[in-house]
């Protein structure tokens, strides 16, 4: 190599790339102002990108190569299923779309920097978001050699100067001054923020809405959606055997129609600031919605009553973007073995925006109608329920003679 083409040779960035207004602007940034040569690599999750306006909105904008990696399958295997096991909803509502996508993007930019020989890796996450916290974490989890660059955090760009940005250099972007959205969606969910989004007390616009139907444009009839699960594996939908990408489309799609799976929520981010998030999920919230009741079924009382406590640490694990992390890694062994059990059918009644389980089957129920009726068929001997009572009770009736409460004498 002569001289020049050593002066000429600059080092590679591998850049997460979504076509959306940041990552189109951070190209030419990152070529521009860090000196990179920048690989633009679109994972697909589920948005239905054209990947060939993609790789052209790329280059425009100056990068030197571009990747184009299919990502569904591979999401709903390796980080939706496990976080379903888990029935994985942080602070009880939120299932965790987009923090389910950004370990598998980080996980395949660093094998594209693999590939291209780059040593740094780049996202558009910003300084205050939760995505900068799972990005940076994934990569040095995978390949702590790599540098990570993130110019939205390290610039303090805002969107306003984004798209400022955009307009003086004719990079095409989809936000606009008039219509400031951001959003980010996937196989798992749909995320929108921005605009008026941002005052907690206005009630979101139906134009930001794409998945699912107001209640006033919702079929006026309920629909029963019939759920089949193999240990705890969403694999038919009224009784027709899916594979789970299709399965999950499915189920939203109908979830969807009837207008379940809205979500606005005042979300407490990782770096400690409240947002308020508006979140479209029906097939997340309907698998999560019969699984849960199928467990009730299929599970005892005291694995359940654990499971419960191990579900909201495994949506907060991660949420904070703690995804290679051994505490998730042994997680999802205690998810996998109570799974096991988890199989039969869950009816969901779905009628604007009501999400309701109406009837399970299962041949591992523990449940026996001869315990539990009170008609001519019960099998229960109410007798033995003085003894149990008397032993339950012992230590509290034994503490409350040598403490008794206020007021009382015995």
């Amino acid at each position: 190599m002569d001289n020049a083409s050593q002066m000429t040779q600059r080092p590679k960035a591998v850049l997460a790339y979504s076509g959306g207004l940041d990552t189109s602007v951070l190209v030419r940034i990152l070529t521009d102002e860090y000196g990179f040569d920048v690989v633009a690599c679109h994972v697909d999750v589920g948005e239905a990108r054209d990947p060939v306006a993609l790789e052209d909105k790329a280059r425009r904008a100056g990068a030197v190569a571009f990747e184009f990696v299919a990502g569904q399958e591979r999401l709903a295997r390796d980080y939706i299923l496990p976080a379903l096991q888990a029935n994985a909803l942080y602070e009880g509502v939120y299932p965790l779309n987009s923090a389910l996508s950004r370990p598998l993007i980080a996980e395949v930019l660093v094998e594209v920097a693999g590939r291209h020989g780059a040593t740094v890796i780049a996202h558009g996450a910003t300084g205050k978001g939760n995505d900068q916290v799972r990005f940076d974490l994934a990569v040095r989890a995978l390949r702590p050699d790599l540098r990570i660059v993130a110019p939205q955090r390290e610039k303090n760009l805002t969107r306003d100067t984004c798209i400022q940005y955009a307009s003086q250099h004719g990079i095409p972007v989809p936000a606009t001054a008039q219509s400031p959205y951001s959003i980010d969606e996937n196989l798992w969910g749909r995320s929108i923020e921005g605009g008026p989004l941002e005052e907690p007390d206005v009630e979101p616009p139906e134009e930001v809405f794409a998945w699912t139907r107001g209640p006033a444009a919702a079929p006026a009839e309920p629909r029963r959606l019939r759920i089949g699960f193999c240990s705890g594996v969403p694999v038919s939908v009224d009784g027709q055997a899916l594979d789970l990408v299709p399965l999950i489309r499915r189920v939203g799609e109908v979830a969807g129609e009837h207008g379940v799976g809205r979500i606005d929520l005042m979300e407490s981010r990782v770096v400690g600031i409240k947002s308020r998030e508006v979140y479209e999920a029906p097939a997340a919230i309907a698998l999560i919605t019969a699984r849960k009741d199928l467990e009730r079924f299929t599970l005892p009382s005291d694995l359940l009553r654990v499971k419960d406590g191990l579900d909201r640490l495994y949506a907060q694990v991660v949420y904070e973007g703690l995804w290679f992390s051994p505490l998730k890694a042994c997680l999802d062994a205690f998810m996998e073995r109570a799974a096991e059990p988890v199989t039969g059918e869950v009816t969901l009644r779905l009628y604007k925006g009501s999400c309701q389980v109406v009837g399970r089957s299962s041949p591992a129920g523990v449940y026996n109608k001869a315990l539990s009726t009170y008609g001519a068929e019960d099998r229960f001997d109410h007798r033995a329920a003085e003894g149990f009572i008397q032993l339950f009770g012992l230590q509290l009736v034994t503490y409350r003679r040598l403490h008794p409460l206020v007021g009382q004498k015995h």
